[in-house]
């Protein structure tokens, strides 16, 4: 099919179509090479630079970057602070089934990120660290008894902490917080403690009962010491009071005064006496037959 212009000239029509495909071919292929020779590396991130399958030693820090098209390859590594919760079973020092439940927070260094993806990869959670989690978890388990797991947890979990980084840190991972969430135990030995702890919160009850029974006794007694004490100082008291009035009085009579007492108390009557033959003679009577004589 013909088209003339407008000077005459015939134009093909096909010729023009695939000419503006291929405008646009090209113009896709120009946009795919130069959003291949730029990177940008989010926050909080580092980029590997891997050229031709080999990895550069050096990192790009987050932000905007160029590369090499087609030919490198900008793998972004998090060092933000991940968490990683994992299950661990375990045997303690008196031979009880353990399962834990961690909590382990932790990075990848940033000087390391070139390091651990080509030694590791980006899965080095899988690889390297939960085995080191599990690994650490046993050797220090088996360390104490069951019922040390729950009374020196915080203790056990910086020990855990410390095997762990020993293990991880020369792959670049820092651990920044290691946590042990629960213990569990098998149904027997969980009832066995609970037993336990059982018993020894009545032992506690009867020895405080006991204690304050004692305490009560040991009051009521020097309560009793004190009133007798003080009944006896009352009585002594008491007593040289009235020796000391005894003594005023003694020192205050005289004969004068027990001739008073003679005359006060004498109703009027001569005494009788007993004659030699044993009758009584009222000397009374004497006196008058006497007066009359």
């Amino acid at each position: 099919m013909k088209n003339f212009d407008s000077k005459g000239f015939t134009v093909r029509t096909g010729d023009k179509g695939k000419k503006w495909v291929l405008i646009a071919v090209i113009a896709v292929l120009a946009l795919i090479l130069i959003t291949s020779c730029f990177v940008v590396v989010p926050a909080g991130h580092t980029g590997v630079v891997v050229t031709l399958g080999k990895v550069d030693s050096g990192i790009l820090q987050e932000g905007f970057h160029f590369k090499l098209p087609f030919v490198q390859e900008v793998v972004c590594i998090s060092n933000k602070i991940q968490v990683q919760e994992v299950s661990a079973d375990a045997v303690s020092k008196d031979l009880q089934q353990v399962l834990s439940s961690i909590a382990v927070n932790y990075r990848v260094a940033l000087d390391q990120s070139a390091k651990i993806y080509q030694n590791v990869g980006d899965k080095y959670s899988e690889i390297i660290l939960l085995p080191a989690i599990q690994e650490s978890m046993k050797a220090v388990t088996a360390q104490y008894t069951a019922e040390e797991l729950i009374t020196k947890r915080s203790q056990i979990g910086e020990e855990v902490k410390t095997g762990l980084e020993h293990k991880v840190e020369e792959y670049g991972i820092k651990i920044e917080k290691f946590n042990i969430v629960n213990f569990s135990f098998s149904k027997e030995f969980t009832a066995a403690i609970e037993a336990k702890q059982v018993a020894e919160q009545n032992l506690t009850k009867t020895r405080t009962e006991q204690e304050q029974a004692l305490v009560i006794a040991e009051a009521e007694a020097k309560k009793k010491v004190i009133a007798a004490e003080a009944e006896a100082k009352a009585i002594l008291e008491k007593a040289n009071a009235d020796a000391e009035a005894n003594r005023v009085i003694s020192e205050s009579i005289d004969d004068n005064l027990l001739d008073y007492l003679k005359i006060e108390k004498w109703d009027g009557k001569l005494p009788l006496v007993q004659g030699s033959d044993g009758n009584i003679i009222d000397l009374a009577s004497l006196k008058e037959a006497k007066e009359s004589e």
